[in-house]
């Protein structure tokens, strides 16, 4: 396994236009000159984003198919580097919905993994939206996704899966948590570092977290401030509210030091078990 790890997420204002967004991964991915053993993370909904929920059926892919996934993973071989999806939409065996799926590319334009976000927005927030139900459109996943790769055992989840600890606990052993959002700007002002900093510390892992920021097309605000925290829960790199990148080299081994002085998974009396009929 790779000791060191180039960890990189892409903060954006994503509009619904899907070319635009692509175009918006390939510069930045341009400008960031990414080192070898990177893994760069893209925000949740990064394709199409500030319209209508249901739009998002009108561009949703086969697995496998489809001009978002093609770009992707031609980006991926481009810059020789590992992308995280973000989301986009996924066809599924309802014809009304699609799943929020993140994707694990390889450097080589492979995918080596399929998340499809679990836990759903169905919320209300003091804020100029009020309402969320992303379910409506949205089929919940029902996998735990934890994927082997050359640069450390990655944990994927999205989102408002952050709030909820047993997930995590199901994973096991992680080295890197990935977790592309698009935290709204009330609701990620009062948890976004608490909440990610308890599950580094908790899962004593590197966590990447890469955020919506701004305010978008229909009004929509995203809170930004996508990071890169330490296994201790330590703050290493931070972009606030500007759309670009942060990225932050990391060395594996740290995770032994942490694990050998506390090793949490070894004391650990409770284990999580995945409720399917929720």
């Amino acid at each position: 396994m790779t000791q060191t790890v180039n960890l990189v997420a892409l903060q954006m204002t994503s509009g619904p236009d899907v070319t635009e967004n692509l175009d918006v991964v390939a510069t930045q991915l341009a400008q960031a000159n990414l080192p070898a053993n990177s893994l760069v993370v893209l925000p949740e909904c990064f394709a199409c984003f500030g319209t209508r929920d249901g739009h998002l059926l009108t561009v949703a892919e086969s697995e496998g198919k489809g001009p978002i996934q093609a770009r992707l993973k031609a980006l991926a071989k481009e810059f020789n580097c590992y992308i995280v999806s973000g989301t986009l939409p996924i066809q599924c065996d309802n014809p009304q919905k699609f799943t929020a799926s993140s994707l694990l590319i390889s450097p080589e334009g492979k995918q080596l993994a399929h998340y499809q976000k679990i836990h759903l927005f169905d919320v209300s927030v003091a804020d100029n939206t009020r309402s969320y139900l992303e379910s409506k459109y949205t089929q919940a996943g029902t996998k735990v996704v934890v994927a082997d790769t050359p640069i450390g055992r990655i944990g994927m989840a999205v989102c408002y899966d952050v709030r909820f600890p047993g997930l995590f606990d199901a994973m096991d052993e992680i080295d890197i948590l990935v977790l592309p959002a698009a935290f709204t700007q009330v609701t990620g002002a009062a948890h976004w570092h608490t909440l990610l900093g308890a599950r580094a510390v908790e899962k004593q892992c590197f966590v990447v977290a890469a955020n919506q920021t701004g305010v978008h097309q229909n009004g929509r605000e995203t809170y930004g401030h996508s990071l890169i925290l330490s296994p201790w829960g330590e703050l290493l790199a931070q972009r606030a509210t500007m759309p670009g990148v942060v990225q932050q080299s990391v060395s594996l081994a740290e995770l032994d030091k942490y694990r050998q002085s506390m090793p949490l998974s070894q004391h650990n009396r409770f284990r999580s078990h995945f409720d399917k009929s929720s």
